[in-house]
């Protein structure tokens, strides 16, 4: 749902409500982070009615997710809308969501694209990602790839990490700056060492990021040749389950690629990749099959079956029937 993307900073705002109202807003969002909602809504109802901009962007959040109200996105995005013409960055950017998707308000990649500005303006990283991913593609904006890289630059700055990966896909295809593979690097690799990989709106670009850095890696593109780098890259994507890097990994343990060569790994990592979809990976089934026994075989498929992704891949000492 859209509304993960959204990051709700109550502490900062706490620090601009007016003095009168210092001390019920404070209440208000100390009981909404401890999860007392019902004691939130008693408390923050009232200020947002009076025209807090602060109660008002985090009854917005209430009602968008079902906290201590019934889920209403149409009421979501009206207390969104009053604290966004008040100028909090956080509502218009999560008005701007509402817009993107539909919810609430009918759907408007125009308006979208208006609110987000705003947000954007006002320095929110994410509003200058969605921003810049608009005139990527040309979603409510006219296209133009320079100035998306503009807006990803401003986020990737403040490490935002779907700016750096974007900003890395620009470098890399040359798309509205100079192609350049080593800038592209370093951008993915600030992407890639991002410690927040649970946020869930950014979880998904740290893996790719880890697995275009293998890639690069292996392929000497932007960065020195390295195998074993690049094994290291695809390793780290591999065990968040990433389905190509699982792959590629494979491969390295089949040709002792930046590894030492073990068939039995690499059937491993090929039932991990395969499950997922991967039809390389059901292609190199028979070749990999070819040097391993039964047993090591059905001990391959038994220990892919058991693995979970966000785990450490299968070592040694986990298969009895290593070679």
């Amino acid at each position: 749902m859209h509304s993960l993307n959204k990051a709700i900073v109550l502490a900062a705002a706490i620090t601009l409500a007016p003095p009168i109202l210092g001390q019920p807003v404070k209440a208000g969002t100390e009981a909404y982070n401890n999860g007392d909602y019902a004691t939130a809504l008693k408390y923050l109802e009232p200020l947002a009615e009076q025209g807090d901009a602060d109660a008002q962007y985090t009854l917005g959040v209430m009602y968008d997710l079902g906290e201590g109200v019934t889920q209403n996105a149409s009421t979501a995005a009206e207390w969104y809308r009053k604290a966004a013409e008040q100028g909090d960055a956080d509502a218009q950017l999560s008005l701007g969501l509402m817009y993107e998707y539909g919810e609430g308000v009918p759907q408007s990649t125009s308006t979208a694209a208006e609110w987000y500005r705003w947000a954007a303006e006002q320095g929110n990283a994410i509003a200058q990602t969605d921003l810049g991913s608009m005139y990527a593609n040309g979603a409510g904006v006219s296209q133009n790839a320079s100035t998306a890289v503009e807006w990803y630059r401003r986020a990737a700055e403040q490490g935002e990490a779907r700016a750096q990966f974007n900003l890395g896909n620009m470098y890399r295809t040359g798309e509205g700056v100079t192609q350049n593979a080593s800038t592209a690097a370093e951008w993915y690799r600030k992407a890639a060492e991002q410690g927040d990989a649970d946020a869930q709106y950014t979880f998904g670009v740290i893996v790719d990021a880890q697995y275009n850095l293998g890639v690069m890696y292996d392929l000497g593109e932007g960065v020195p040749q390295n195998a074993s780098t690049a094994a290291e890259w695809y390793r780290k994507a591999a065990e968040q389950g990433h389905a190509d890097a699982q792959y590629n990994l494979g491969v390295s343990y089949y040709n002792g690629e930046g590894v030492s060569r073990n068939p039995v790994m690499a059937n491993v990592l090929n039932n991990l990749a395969a499950a997922q979809g991967h039809e390389q990976a059901h292609q190199n089934r028979e070749a990999i099959a070819n040097e391993l026994s039964r047993e090591q075989l059905t001990e391959g498929q038994h220990i892919a079956s058991e693995w979970r992704a966000r785990t450490p891949l299968p070592t040694l000492k986990d298969i009895s029937t290593w070679p």
